[in-house]
């Protein structure tokens, strides 16, 4: 597998998290223009039809200014407008880009194409169908037999049992999307990966890892793995980007510690 395209998926996932983030604001935007838009319609009509413009009671010139209000208005909602447009554009581009990324690779490991699903909207996408639940102390509720299932494979992991591990998260991945425990999970199996010498794989788990949830609590420790992995593979440009990118999005954190001493390692520009 080529894991050149690790890096453009690395900024695709920014790119998304961005659109996303200023998608919901222009739909704040919008709708708090079109309320101002409705209050002060009312308002221009309560003062036409009660003669408060003609008998000076707001003011000599209070229809200029309720006009050039007006105009203000609608120069605000026409630039949202257009910012919108941008926005869908930079979505549209990054759905594609992320399809076309799947497709080639998927292509180069020999997978069967013609079986991808569509890809997903940038910042969209539907949540995984519910699946009966059971509480747990403190924490998001997890389905029935999936803490157990996570145990278990991390207790095989522990063993020493690389390659029967690496079956189970990959099992437990399949048994429970959606789960809390996912990005963990992924990142477990790449290391038991890792282990049997499936570097190409145990990096592909990584980056799984992270752009299932860029902003999850082990993020930065999947960037820093996949980054390591790259370097494994030869791809040591990509390794740097990826690494570089572990400082940017988590400063301060033990995983950008531990990524810029791979940087240093690595001799990165």
């Amino acid at each position: 597998m080529n894991l050149r395209f690790a890096a453009l998926a690395l900024l695709l996932m920014s790119g998304s998290a961005f659109a996303q983030d200023r998608a919901q604001t222009l739909a704040d935007i919008k709708a708090e223009l079109a309320a101002l838009n409705a209050q002060f319609t009312g308002l221009k009509q309560e003062l036409i039809t009660t003669g408060a413009i003609q008998n000076g009671a707001a003011g000599g010139n209070a229809l200029q200014r309720l006009d050039s209000i007006e105009a203000a208005l609608m120069r605000l909602t026409a630039q949202t407008e257009q910012v919108e447009l941008k926005v869908n554009r930079v979505v549209s581009d990054g759905t594609n880009r992320i399809g076309d990324l799947e497709f080639r690779v998927t292509e180069l490991e020999g997978g069967d194409v013609g079986s991808l699903p569509p890809a997903q909207p940038l910042g969209g996408g539907d949540a995984p169908a519910p699946v009966a639940t059971a509480p747990t102390a403190g924490g998001p509720e997890l389905a029935v037999g999936e803490q157990a299932d996570f145990d278990r494979a991390k207790e095989v992991l522990g063993q020493g049992d690389f390659r029967t591990a690496a079956e189970k998260f990959g099992a437990f991945a399949t048994a429970y999307p959606g789960s809390p425990l996912m990005q963990e999970a992924q990142i477990l199996r790449g290391d038991a990966l890792q282990q049997v010498g499936d570097t190409a794989n145990a990096a592909r788990a990584w980056l799984d890892a992270f752009s299932a949830q860029p902003e999850g609590p082990k993020a930065g420790d999947a960037l820093v793995r996949l980054g390591q992995g790259l370097a494994d593979l030869g791809q040591v440009s990509d390794a740097c980007v990826t690494l570089q990118e572990v400082g940017t999005r988590f400063p301060g954190s033990t995983a950008a510690a531990e990524a810029q001493g791979k940087i240093a390692a690595l001799a990165c520009q």
